[in-house]
């Protein structure tokens, strides 16, 4: 029988196959791809993208959300712990170089998420229930046929387990523990299964709330929630920087000169930079991982190409910026190369570091509200996957599985979070990145027509 120590050999043994070589080619060779076939549009067009967020629902149109609340649900499923804890995880294990192969991931990502997120329009299908879904199920299934199916019931598989909670839920109590438990004397460094657990039953009650009220009520909170986050999140660290400026161009530096070298990480292997960099990024901005085509997918309105437009600002949002501060604030506070901590850990030992007394309370809140968000979204894309796999008319049952998995996640290990998440990112890729580039001349043909109808 297989001891958890065991179990997370095994499971870092799969995720070491599953992110080698051949996934790292298809996801920033696929964006490369993407650039060149489209030639460059995307990157022409990002002023537009910001423009369409103040365009209403087309009422008339099939969909359930706005440009502006589909993007921000997108980013409530993006901007969570990957850019906080992740970031920390990139540094940790992949040495300062992994954010810059971050970076290159997510400019590819912008071209990736706009073939992506307009064919998950283009190519809506209906549900058991008869109402109309997107996804790269749906992708798969309406845009190649019959015959791919099976490569869709594979997504929503990987996608039922890859949208699972843990690793939000996990850190969310972490830092809870260390800052609020540790400080009350609620839970201490050795004894900490109760204030875990019960963090985790009261979390799983705010997540019952929201799920309630569906897709709508989701849409109207991340609509909320998302904008506040951004602002708080960008705020907080634009003050801690703004106090050690002197040292932003030596952390710039040493991203550059590592991301070629790769003499931080144990090793010193380059392979292990950039391949963790890569994999880093999809978690964070999930460009080619199909979770966030799922809530493009929805969007009211009947021009695929106007919402692909749209989606490609996830990446800069969200892997450009946000990822950017946090790792300017581990890189400028030392912290990576001097503690043994790890992801949510890490950022906060930064935080209080930079920011005595007050910094680590304020990222509490701002990270309940990142991995909330999240969390809320996750639970939309694992029921759409169930909905697909054995009908939508059972996918309302998936709310009290998800509740489950909130409340182990809160009481389990990070290594053993961060190797299952990482193996069904890997899986989710495949069919994602497979169907995009089949059907990519079917985007760039709407492109032509749809920029020739609205040239400004």
């Amino acid at each position: 029988m297989l001891n958890s120590e065991s179990l997370n050999q095994f499971l870092s043994t799969v995720v070491g196959i599953v992110w080698g070589l051949p996934l790292v080619f298809l996801l920033v060779g696929g964006g490369i791809f993407f650039c060149l076939h489209s030639r460059f549009l995307p990157y022409r067009y990002l002023t537009r993208s910001v423009a369409l967020l103040g365009r209403g629902a087309d009422d008339h149109d099939r969909g359930q959300l706005s440009h502006f609340q589909a993007l921000s649900t997108a980013l409530s499923g993006t901007l969570g712990m990957g850019n906080v804890a992740g970031v920390a995880l990139a540094i940790s294990m992949g040495g300062p170089g992994a954010i810059f192969w971050m970076w290159v991931s997510a400019c590819l990502g912008i071209a990736t998420k706009f073939y992506t997120c307009t064919l998950a329009v283009m190519y809506r299908g209906k549900d058991s229930e008869g109402k109309w879904q997107g996804g790269p199920m749906y992708v798969v299934r309406e845009g190649l046929g019959q015959r791919w199916l099976p490569l869709a019931y594979f997504f929503a598989f990987a996608g039922l387990l890859g949208t699972m909670p843990s690793f939000q839920i996990n850190q969310l109590v972490a830092i809870l523990r260390q800052t609020v438990g540790e400080s009350t004397g609620m839970a201490s460094a050795e004894s900490h299964f109760g204030f875990d657990l019960s963090v985790g039953f009261l979390l799983a009650g705010v997540v019952l709330a929201v799920a309630w009220g569906r897709l709508r009520r989701l849409g109207s909170v991340t609509g909320v929630l998302v904008p506040a986050m951004v602002i708080g999140y960008l705020l907080l660290t634009a003050g801690v920087l703004m106090t050690n400026l002197e040292k932003i161009p030596a952390a710039f530096a040493l991203i550059f000169s590592d991301a070629f070298s790769g003499h931080a990480v144990a090793g010193g292997a380059l392979g292990s930079v950039i391949i963790m960099g890569v994999r880093r990024a999809a978690f964070s901005n999930e460009a080619g991982i199909g979770t966030e085509a799922m809530a493009h997918g929805a969007a009211k309105t009947a021009e695929p190409v106007r919402e692909g437009l749209v989606a490609m600002l996830g990446p800069v949002i969200d892997t450009l910026l946000v990822c950017t501060c946090t790792a300017l604030v581990i890189l400028v506070s030392g912290v990576w190369s001097a503690s043994e901590a790890d992801g949510i850990a890490l950022t906060t030992q930064a935080f209080d570091l930079l920011f005595p007394g007050g910094g680590k309370w304020i990222l509490v809140v701002v990270v309940t509200l990142l991995s909330m968000s999240t969390v809320f979204t996750f639970w939309y894309y694992g029921s759409k996957c169930l909905g697909f796999l054995i009908g939508a008319q059972y996918q309302e049952h998936y709310i009290w599985f998800y509740l489950m998995l909130v409340v182990l996640s809160s009481v389990v290990s990070l290594n053993l979070v961060v190797n299952i998440i990482d193996i069904m990112y890997a899986l989710m890729a495949i069919p994602t990145m497979t169907s995009a580039l089949l059907l990519a001349p079917k985007v760039r043909a709407a492109a032509k027509i749809y920029f020739a109808q609205n040239p400004h």
